[in-house]
């Protein structure tokens, strides 16, 4: 499990006028996959290695490689819309099972 901290939605909090947005900051999945892809690697690693890193796991997901949960819920979709709070944690699930070595 990879717990991401996620940023304060700050514009819509002031445009809106809102503390809803304080309290849930609504992402997109990808966006959510970079963070804790970012939290993976760590915030030093070469930017190269980070666009690669997030082109597999996309790749993945859209292939239907794994599915990724979020705080309990499942999402098949890079693009779909994900809410929450000051942390998420991320997940990963394969699919299939992974074969046993021979």
């Amino acid at each position: 499990m990879i717990r991401v901290k996620v940023p304060l939605d700050l514009h819509a909090v002031a445009r809106d006028g809102s503390a809803a947005f304080a309290l849930a900051t609504p992402l997109l999945v990808h966006q959510l996959l970079g963070l804790a892809v970012r939290a993976t690697i760590g915030k030093r690693a070469p930017q190269d290695i980070f666009a690669r890193s997030m082109h597999r796991t996309l790749a993945g997901l859209r292939a239907g490689d794994y599915l990724v949960e979020v705080d309990g819920r499942i999402f098949r979709n890079p693009d779909a819309v994900v809410v929450c709070g000051d942390t998420a944690a991320v997940r990963f699930f394969l699919r299939q099972p992974a074969r046993a070595g021979r």
